[in-house]
């Protein structure tokens, strides 16, 4: 008969989380949403506003030219901005162990991240594509490559409503110019696809912003909620706070005390008026000092 043999399990050591590698395609997009931005902006300068401008209406292009700037600026930052990213945790943390937070007499769960490693404070989600938590978690923007997130939030609203606004001057503008030239020009039909899309999406933010809630949040309880007008100043005067985005906590070493006990650097006295019971009476040996006791002035051995 054969004798099996049973193998001690290895235990694992634990690594690093992992960062996916599939970073060329969203990039590719939010790329090609700027140089798309530019193209027709640069077709709506060269046909309907120099037409207009030439015939002396300067109104269309004073207007949609600073839209468009601040448009563009605020595109461009979104895609590099910090969404609030919290740094990764420690891997010695107790997965197990329960968390809580009290925010606004409510008591929140802080469930545990897996792949960062540490319990999520209240509105911090994970998000899959980035593989990142980033507090006050709205969505993940494809079209910008970002998480927005609490330190980008009134970035991605001046977005909507600037790209709105530009996308309003650019439509009136191009009708003008088919109505007085009889023309078919394409960036109309660009700009009429894109703006109820643009509108609803910021329907969609005002009513949140409105109501303190996130798209995901279903609970009819909610502890953040402070009303209308005091939730707009939260979003959009208050002051956002440290950053967490940091790699410190994976560099840090225990490099070990290097502290180390001392001798006195002065003699106790002994007084007759300070004796105890259980120290040696006058008639006891008397206490000596050596003042050479491991190299210190002033050391004391009894």
């Amino acid at each position: 008969s054969k004798v099996g043999t049973q193998r001690t399990p290895v235990p694992k050591t634990p690594t690093q989380p992992l960062v996916g590698n599939s970073w060329l395609m969203p990039r590719l997009l939010a790329a090609f949403n700027v140089v798309m931005m530019v193209t027709f902006n640069g077709l709506l300068f060269a046909f309907p506003c120099r037409w207009l401008v030439g015939n002396g209406e300067w109104a269309y292009a004073l207007v949609t030219g600073p839209l468009f700037l601040l448009t563009l600026w605020s595109l461009v930052s979104l895609n590099v901005s910090d969404p609030g990213i919290i740094h990764r945790g420690s891997l010695e943390q107790d997965p197990e162990a329960g968390h809580t937070a009290w925010m606004f007499h409510h008591v929140s769960q802080m469930p545990w991240c897996h792949q960062c490693k540490f319990h999520r404070p209240p509105r911090t989600l994970h998000c899959a594509i980035c593989n990142i938590c980033v507090e006050e978690y709205d969505h993940h923007c494809r079209w910008v490559n970002n998480c927005i997130g609490h330190r980008n939030f009134r970035l991605f609203l001046l977005l909507l409503v600037s790209l709105y606004l530009y996308l309003v001057a650019l439509l009136v503008t191009c009708v003008i110019f088919l109505v007085r030239t009889s023309d078919i020009f394409i960036v109309a039909v660009s700009a009429t696809g894109a703006l109820l899309p643009v509108f609803l999406l910021l329907v969609v933010q005002v009513v949140s912003v409105s109501a303190a809630r996130r798209p995901y949040e279903l609970q009819d309880n909610n502890p953040f909620d402070q009303g209308c007008i005091r939730n707009w100043h939260v979003t959009l005067c208050a002051p956002l706070g440290p950053k967490y985005m940091s790699e410190v906590v994976l560099l840090q070493q225990d490099s070990g005390s290097k502290w180390k006990p001392m001798a006195a650097l002065w003699s106790p006295t002994f007084s007759p008026e300070h004796h105890r019971p259980d120290l040696p009476g006058p008639n006891s040996q008397p206490v000596s000092f050596d003042t050479s006791y491991e190299g210190v002035p002033g050391s004391a051995v009894i």
